[in-house]
């Protein structure tokens, strides 16, 4: 059981026998009140929010996940597919439960996968992932003043702002949690 002063951001509590994970936590005290802690929860299970509100006192489930490695294979309608590293099986989840990682994800890329009471519910991508640009436009010669960027295709079709510099077949390095161009990764 958890006391709602170990309750933070990722972690991941069972409520209504549903694994939740926690995407925002506040600690606040009233005038002459107990301390509280305001969440909002993520199913990971459906993928709907709920906010709630953990007085001093009360304390909180810890939901039991397993973590394994799965490799990603295609998109089929609302649904991506993976297959686990370790027994090989195939298994599927909502685009809604990959979140926005989805434009990241290309045949063969690893990832972590979370499961609650023996079925998978979530994946965690690498916090960076190389993917190749596909289309980008020429870069305008003298207009390098400051910070200029240009807005970037890579294979998965996700658009990202690059340097100037970046060219069409070159592979660049995205980070996974804020989308952003990392750098550009040596050939």
């Amino acid at each position: 059981m958890l006391d709602i002063s170990t309750i933070r951001l990722g972690k991941v509590l069972k409520v209504n026998e549903q694994p939740y994970l926690v995407v925002y936590a506040l600690h606040f005290r009233t005038a002459q009140r107990r301390a509280n802690l305001k969440t909002k929860l993520k199913n990971l299970v459906d993928g709907s929010v709920l906010e709630k509100t953990f007085t001093s006192g009360e304390k909180a489930e810890e939901a039991d996940l397993e973590r394994g490695h799965a490799s990603f294979l295609y998109i089929e309608g609302n649904e991506a597919n993976f297959m686990n590293s370790e027994s090989f099986e195939q298994f599927s989840l909502s685009k809604e439960n990959v979140g926005e990682g989805i434009s990241f994800l290309k045949d063969g890329t690893e990832v972590s996968v979370l499961n609650f009471e023996g079925h998978p519910v979530a994946v965690q991508l690498p916090a960076k992932i190389e993917l190749k640009v596909t289309s980008a436009p020429p870069g305008i010669k003298g207009d390098t003043a400051g910070t200029a960027t240009k807005t970037v295709t890579v294979e998965t079709g996700y658009q990202v702002n690059a340097p100037l510099f970046i060219k069409e077949g070159d592979v660049i390095r995205i980070n996974t949690e804020t989308g952003e161009y990392v750098e550009r990764v040596a050939s």
